[in-house]
């Protein structure tokens, strides 16, 4: 696939795929004999993992770092578990003060809306 492709399958723009690669979020991608992009099944997997790590609020840093230890191989399985389980923990802090904030607004819409009435 060209990156155009890649691009508008993932809804990421093209600078941005080449950011990942350029700053190590994604291995090098396959490429033609032309130099060109060719993105290969293996490449889409990387940038599908890149998408749903930086969705989950993994820092460019951290992404790049799980990507190293993920090339260095099956020894790393107990570092790359523990970045995760760190972000997992990470997003329900994040998802506790949400859900504080979320109940403060509501109790504040009620009083207001209380008034209104």
């Amino acid at each position: 696939m060209t990156i155009k492709e890649v691009s508008e399958q993932y809804g990421i723009t093209q600078d941005t795929l080449r950011y990942y690669e350029r700053v190590g979020m994604i291995p090098r991608v396959t490429r033609s004999s032309s130099g060109h992009r060719d993105y290969q099944p293996e490449d889409l997997g990387w940038v599908e993992l890149a998408k749903c790590l930086r969705n989950a609020g993994l820092t460019v840093e951290a992404i790049v770092a799980y990507v190293k230890l993920s090339l260095e191989g099956e020894d790393t399985v107990p570092d790359r578990l523990e970045l995760l389980r760190q972000q997992r923990e990470d997003l329900l802090d994040q998802r506790r003060q949400i859900e504080e904030a979320l109940a403060r607004l509501d109790r504040k819409i009620d009083m207001y809306a209380a008034k209104v009435c």
